[in-house]
């Protein structure tokens, strides 16, 4: 598997080798000795798998308690993933990058603690699954605006048309009031 860094301080894109005849393929997705060697992470803990639509936006999502580290990938589908540092002891502390991750080019993102985390469907559908370092904690999560303009992030809109978001991700706060990560 090779890893890439992004320019973002620790959030890496692992790209794992797929080997593939006309049987199908093959393809080591996760190792945890690996994987802990490259991150210094804790421990993977918990699985989850979504299914979305095209145009659905699902964050920016972080939670204070139980902080989360996170290790996505699509399995179906295209979606622009981005992660956006909130520590504020970080030189890239206020910026985001966004990466393509699909089921076509098998890359995954390590998002970790201390950093929010979505992504927008660009597919006609998309099947995302994640592993995370801690449980879901939904009293402590905060979502961040997906389109705050100190953050400007640069989301491929589907013929420009606005995204569709849950009520939470509606009512979500500014990037200046949300709770930061020393």
């Amino acid at each position: 598997m090779q890893v890439v860094n992004t320019k973002l301080n620790d959030v890496l894109i692992f790209e794992p080798t797929v080997f593939g005849d006309e049987r199908g393929f093959f393809m080591e997705t996760y190792r945890a000795d690996f994987f802990t060697e490259q991150t210094g992470s804790k421990p993977l803990v918990q699985d989850n798998h979504s299914k979305s639509a095209q145009g659905i936006l699902r964050g920016l999502h972080y939670q204070l308690e139980q902080t989360q580290g996170k290790l996505v990938r699509v399995i179906q589908g295209s979606v622009f993933d981005v992660a956006v540092d909130l520590r504020q002891s970080s030189s890239t502390y206020g910026q985001w990058v966004g990466v393509e991750l699909s089921a076509q080019n098998s890359r995954q993102l390590w998002v970790p603690e201390g950093f929010a985390h979505g992504f927008y469907v660009t597919s006609d559908t998309a099947e995302f699954v994640y592993k995370c370092t801690d449980y879901y904690h939904p009293q402590s999560e905060v979502s961040i605006s997906w389109n705050d303009p100190s953050l400007n992030i640069d989301w491929p809109l589907v013929n420009g048309q606005a995204p569709n978001l849950s009520a939470k991700d509606i009512a979500g706060t500014s990037f200046a009031d949300a709770p930061k990560f020393k």
